[in-house]
């Protein structure tokens, strides 16, 4: 069931997937778990809304609140439907300093978008990130929060672009 739909329901194969997660924990510390869970969701989903929270803390015993806190302060959980390639560009002083703020610009202006922003074809979100602790590697992306790519020039932008849109 679609993560925007206010009775979200937490599909056999999620369950399966958190009860893995949760048995690595005690007992009585389910909540532990919440990040696994999260992330479960966004995977399955590409963004954890409102009502997936929800779900989320039914099946923990966790206070919503408590889930929402989790969500909004990583930023590598999406609390929005993104593109399939979400592109974060570290833009802390260290990139800052090896031209992360050009990268973050010249992405965002091959893909037409502005910071934050998804592309008109719906396959790339472009975003600043805090620290992805490479600093001698900058400037430093993730693509999809898994995938870090270093000394991104505009010409490895580029075919970094022409590769995603390729295999997508």
């Amino acid at each position: 069931m679609s993560s925007d739909n206010p009775t979200y329901t937490l599909s056999e194969v999620m369950r399966a997937r958190f009860d893995r997660e949760v048995a690595k924990y005690p007992a009585d510390q389910r909540q532990s778990a919440v990040m696994a869970c999260l992330s479960i969701v966004q995977q399955e989903e590409g963004w954890v809304s409102a009502a997936a929270e929800k779900a989320v803390s039914t099946y923990l015993g966790m206070a919503p609140i408590a889930v929402a806190e989790v969500t909004t302060f990583y930023n590598m959980y999406n609390q929005k439907p993104l593109g399939k390639f979400k592109l974060s560009v570290c833009t802390n002083l260290p990139c800052q300093l090896r031209s992360g703020q050009q990268a973050l610009e010249h992405l965002c202006s091959q893909l037409c978008v502005q910071e934050g922003g998804t592309s008109a074809d719906g396959l790339f979100t472009v975003q600043k990130t805090e620290c992805l602790g490479a600093c001698a590697d900058a400037p430093v992306m993730l693509v999809n929060d898994r995938q870090m790519v270093s000394f991104m020039s505009n010409d490895r932008l580029d075919a970094l672009v022409d590769q995603l849109r390729k295999g997508a």
